[in-house]
């Protein structure tokens, strides 16, 4: 087992929880486990692959909780580019923390204003031509296989297919559930993952069911402008602290 301090455990456990609240009805409260999940495993790296199997975990109980809703035709467009982005992505594993660290938070702040800009616009369509797709595609690819931190950009492309709420969770879930079971052996590889992750895995996944189990309740209930305002602020504090040196 992983000899971690309690404060980096019960960190872990937050990131996980919100994981699976965002999995299955909190689209955008995601983003703020990617930067804070670093500071756990201290290796921007190794928190990539540690926190894979929690996204799969997750991933597999939304795609279960909406097996029959998902949008497969809104996916077609954007595959070809998410798997160029992803190739790139793996390329950059090959890195230090030094370089992936700040990488991280650099994506995670593009997130962070592609999120804004969803809000600010969220009243009209974006387009939708084979550029738009191919933008939105191997940036989320590309996110994703470094990082993690695809949900914003995905988010942002199934809101332009004006798709219905649950249809829009849906198509996320299996798109996200093929693309963290492609990456397992790209991170192998690369030699990314332990024993010792695996065994911290295999504690959060308690706190990621629970996430999982409350995110479709609290979407009804907790006031949008508040949730939002919320998670973006402490997403952009975490993301700032990434560009920090990691003290060891």
């Amino acid at each position: 087992m992983p000899d971690l301090p309690l404060w980096k455990w019960l960190l872990g456990a937050a990131c996980a929880f919100s994981i699976g609240v965002a999995k299955t009805g909190v689209p955008g409260l995601g983003i703020l486990a990617v930067p804070l999940f670093v500071f756990t495993v201290d290796d921007a790296r190794l928190s990539a692959a540690w926190l894979l199997p929690l996204l799969i975990v997750a991933d597999c109980y939304a795609v279960i909780t909406y097996r029959k809703q998902a949008a497969a035709n809104a996916l077609f467009s954007l595959l070809p580019w998410v798997m160029a982005g992803m190739a790139a992505g793996a390329a950059v594993l090959v890195y230090p923390d030094a370089v992936i660290r700040p990488l991280v938070g650099t994506i995670t702040l593009s997130m962070l204003l592609l999120f804004l800009w969803r809000l600010r616009f969220a009243t009209g369509a974006p387009p939708t031509g084979w550029w738009f797709s191919g933008f939105f595609g191997s940036a989320a690819g590309f996110a994703t296989m470094v990082a993690n931190a695809a949900g914003p950009i995905m988010n942002i492309y199934l809101l332009s297919r004006r798709l219905p709420r649950e249809e829009f969770v849906a198509t996320g879930a299996w798109f996200f559930f093929f693309v963290n079971l492609s990456k397992v052996p790209v991170y192998s590889m690369h030699g990314l993952f332990s024993q010792q992750g695996l065994l911290f895995d295999a504690v959060l996944v308690f706190p990621t069911l629970a996430g999982a189990m409350v995110g479709r309740k609290l979407i009804s209930r907790i006031p949008e402008k508040v949730f939002l305002t919320a998670v973006i602020v402490l997403a952009f504090l975490a993301t700032i602290l990434l560009f920090l040196p990691s003290g060891r």
